[in-house]
């Protein structure tokens, strides 16, 4: 099994999805996001792959990012994400062999050696890239989710489809006030 197999791509949060860093103000936590990889995430539904999001630790705005992009699987404050990972899989009736699972920092590795294809970001800890498939081009924060999905869902024939299916979808949603998020 390989990246053609995959069902399920798993991703942790900070240092993949965000550049790594958190800003805190007395009230508040902010952390950016990138539209690529919000789009990034539609184009792996359109593609057939289901989708979730692994953190070690809780944050009201990726709980509020998630929710904008209807992620389905997220998990916040887990730090045996390989638990975790075994656990989705089973609910998704699904192995570890039809997962990807994109991840920066030593708490990754045993889901990362663990999957069917595994991937990190270029400023990845040096173990980590030592135990993925791939390194992505764009940094973290910066469309790396959306390299691997493009990659994987090429991989699967399936990245004419998805694009289509995600044009389609914007002109439908076009007539409402809804967004890109």
């Amino acid at each position: 099994m390989g990246i053609k197999d995959i069902k399920l791509i798993l991703t942790d949060v900070d240092g993949i999805l965000t550049d790594g860093k958190v800003y805190m103000g007395i009230k508040e936590e902010l952390v950016s996001f990138d539209i690529q990889d919000g789009i990034g995430h539609r184009l792996a539904i359109h593609g057939g792959l289901q989708v979730g999001w692994l953190s070690g630790r809780n944050s009201e705005p990726v709980a509020i990012r998630a929710g904008k992009l209807k992620v389905r699987h997220l998990y916040q404050g887990k730090l045996d994400k390989l638990s975790v990972a075994r656990g989705l899989c089973a609910k998704l009736r699904i192995g570890l062999q039809e997962t990807a699972y994109m991840g920066d920092d030593l708490i990754d590795i045993p889901l990362l050696s663990s999957v069917g294809f595994s991937a990190t970001v270029p400023y990845g800890r040096p173990e980590v890239k030592k135990a993925v498939d791939h390194v992505t081009q764009a940094p973290a924060g910066e469309g790396a989710f959306r390299e691997v999905v493009e990659k994987i869902l090429k991989a699967q024939g399936k990245w004419k489809g998805a694009m289509a299916a995600f044009y389609r979808a914007n002109r439908a949603s076009a007539s409402s006030s809804r967004g890109l998020d």
